[in-house]
């Protein structure tokens, strides 16, 4: 997973505006807890829809179930029954997208609508497994605007985070230890505080806040 630099790397279609970064990152955490969905500006960018990405539907999306072809999914490794993947075709595309765009757009999944590639710059990583060449093009465009030098530092922070979790893999185990650069983004999010007010916080307390951040999801 390759670091991005403070100043890019961009692409040739130049930087896209991120937005104020203090309030993204309230938006995006109150998504990951469930608490709504993120809006990102993705215009005519299909690059998460055509990434190779498996989709997670649980059993609570009745309206995203009846439009989607039962066909189309599988169970969900590790987790209960009723939860399941949507998988994508022969070129990494999922089966939903159209020329058009989605075709089940108002009825798309949860997973979809609390997506944001604008995760990878916040954490200072982009993606670099099979398929994703594409969100690490467009997320690398992203650049983020602050109020006030606290914001700034709150940004500095989660990049801390991120490469905290990077370094101390091994010691987190593999219980809480992020297993892609996606779940390392999110995980840097969500542990960014400790190292607001912590320069070099233990293993244990990012352990133990990172188990909390998941029951509580």
């Amino acid at each position: 997973m390759p670091e991005l630099a403070a100043d890019g790397p961009l692409s040739a279609d130049g930087p896209l505006s991120a937005g104020d970064f203090s309030s993204w990152l309230a938006e995006v955490l109150a998504a990951i807890r469930g608490e709504g969905a993120t809006d990102v500006a993705c215009g005519s960018c299909v690059a998460c829809c055509s990434s190779a990405q498996f989709v997670h539907i649980a059993p609570d999306e009745q309206d995203v179930l009846a439009h989607v072809p039962e066909a189309l999914l599988f169970p969900a490794p590790g987790l209960p029954r009723g939860h399941v993947l949507m998988g994508y075709d022969e070129h990494g595309r999922c089966p939903m997208l159209r020329t058009d765009g989605c075709s089940i757009y108002e009825h798309r999944p949860r997973t979809c609508r609390t997506y944001d590639c604008r995760v990878f710059p916040a954490a200072g990583v982009l993606p670099d497994e099979p398929g994703k060449a594409p969100i690490a093009t467009q997320a690398a465009r992203w650049e983020f605007t602050y109020a006030s030098s606290s914001d700034s530092a709150e940004h500095a922070a989660v990049r801390a985070a991120a490469a905290f979790l990077r370094s101390r893999h091994d010691a987190l185990g593999t219980d809480l230890a992020p297993a892609t650069t996606t779940q390392l983004a999110v995980a840097a999010l969500e542990v960014h505080r400790i190292f607001v007010h912590q320069h070099e916080p233990s293993v244990h307390d990012v352990r133990v806040e990172l188990s909390s951040r998941r029951s509580n999801r």
